[in-house]
């Protein structure tokens, strides 16, 4: 029986691919692992696997006999994958930084930069521009060349859809933070994904973070402001224009009534308090001058259990466990992680959070943790996006075609 739309692979790419992807993921192997891992019999293995040595991307090591592990019988031949073969590159282009990190073939890292911008200077050729001197410097610091990277990622704060375009918002702002970033890198690099920064935050927490294993889940990124990865039956959703996720339907949520984030929600309640008295004199807050009052102060002060600052969390908490619950409610979640810089300060707000999510929905309620993969969450999801990009197509990369 045939399906609409469904083309099946030829004989042999369905076995190439299905021994590169079984490679990718395995240490040492033989063609007997292959064979039991893929489904192909022992001529289709050998000969699959001497084509990937020759193309470059598996190489055969030393046999049993030759590293001691001999016993009796004619010893088997050992390859391993090449993850050096070529790399991959991950660049979080935020507001007012960039993060960019160079990777191999299986994720692991060889460098990250950092680079501050000035966030009001937001026109196109400056952003495509920092983004360049990026990009170029991380390379040179993993001592990589542009042609050595077979696919790269891009997270940014914008919807993006499947062509790695951002739709126009009445601002104008989305199409400031992408100003033809897939253009741009397409022509350096033979794969490029565009994507928004909170679905690549939720692509890292599912690779590498406190979701792998589970389908249903959402990773909100608290940045500046909110955004949201959303993950159900195992999918990334992501929308007509890539804008499923965005957060500013919670401008007309009761409880919430904006996507700011969490950091700028605390500063602006800590600042207001101040100015009003209501801060208990006993607050650390109350002794900074509200102009010097950053979020990770107000969240330092409240996990010390300052009693100004934990009224402040609370509040925070308490529109966290609306969030978790409108998510809950719409879309049947497991799990909500908390996500980007301000995860490690997030514990007392998570804490109020988990306190009230459960009067907030009928269905059982989303657990709430905070991310363990720190500030460059986005620059990490790009890198998983790249190795993903790069497992689907590398086979079809000039510089791993076969000889002729």
């Amino acid at each position: 029986m045939s399906y609409p739309g469904v083309v099946p692979l030829p004989p042999r790419r369905a076995s190439l691919l299905g021994v590169i992807g079984y490679a990718w993921d395995a240490e040492v192997f033989t063609a007997t692992d292959v064979m039991e891992n893929v489904a192909v019999t022992r001529s289709t293995a050998i000969d699959v696997i001497d084509e990937l040595v020759a193309r470059g991307l598996i190489v055969e090591l030393p046999n049993a006999r030759a590293v001691g592990d001999y016993r009796k019988g004619r010893p088997a031949r050992r390859f391993a994958f090449r993850q050096d073969a070529a790399f991959v590159v991950g660049l979080d282009a935020g507001r007012g930084h960039l993060t960019v990190t160079v990777s191999d073939l299986r994720g692991t890292t060889r460098a990250v930069e950092h680079l501050v911008v000035d966030a009001d200077d937001d026109a196109p050729e400056v952003r495509r521009g920092a983004a360049v001197r990026a990009v170029d410097r991380a390379l040179e610091i993993a001592g990589v060349a542009r042609d050595e990277v077979a696919a790269m990622g891009v997270g940014l704060p914008a919807p993006v859809d499947a062509r790695g375009e951002s739709p126009t918002d009445r601002s104008e702002f989305w199409t400031r933070m992408n100003p033809g970033f897939a253009r741009l890198f397409r022509e350096w690099f033979p794969m490029v994904k565009v994507a928004n920064d909170a679905s690549l935050a939720s692509v890292a927490e599912r690779t590498l973070g406190a979701a792998r294993g589970c389908d249903d889940f959402v990773v909100l990124l608290a940045g500046e402001r909110l955004g949201a990865g959303v993950w159900v039956d195992g999918r990334l959703l992501t929308g007509a224009h890539g804008g499923a996720g965005e957060m500013v339907a919670f401008d007309h949520v009761r409880g919430v009534d904006s996507a700011w984030g969490f950091g700028h929600r605390a500063v602006e309640l800590a600042r207001d308090a101040v100015a009003t008295g209501a801060l208990p004199a006993s607050s650390i807050l109350h002794r900074m001058s509200p102009a010097d009052i950053e979020g990770r102060d107000v969240f330092a002060a409240a996990a010390l259990g300052d009693p100004g600052a934990r009224l402040i969390t609370d509040e925070i908490g308490g529109s966290l466990a609306v969030i978790a619950g409108v998510f809950g409610s719409l879309f049947d979640t497991r799990l909500l992680i908390v996500s980007g810089a301000v995860a490690d300060g997030a514990a007392p707000l998570i804490e109020a959070a988990r306190g009230a999510v459960a009067d907030t929905l009928d269905l059982p309620a989303p657990e709430i943790v905070a991310s363990a993969l720190g500030a460059d969450i986005v620059s990490l999801g790009a890198v998983c996006a790249a190795v993903q990009e790069a497992r689907r197509g590398i086979l079809d990369l000039p510089r791993f075609a076969l000889s002729a």
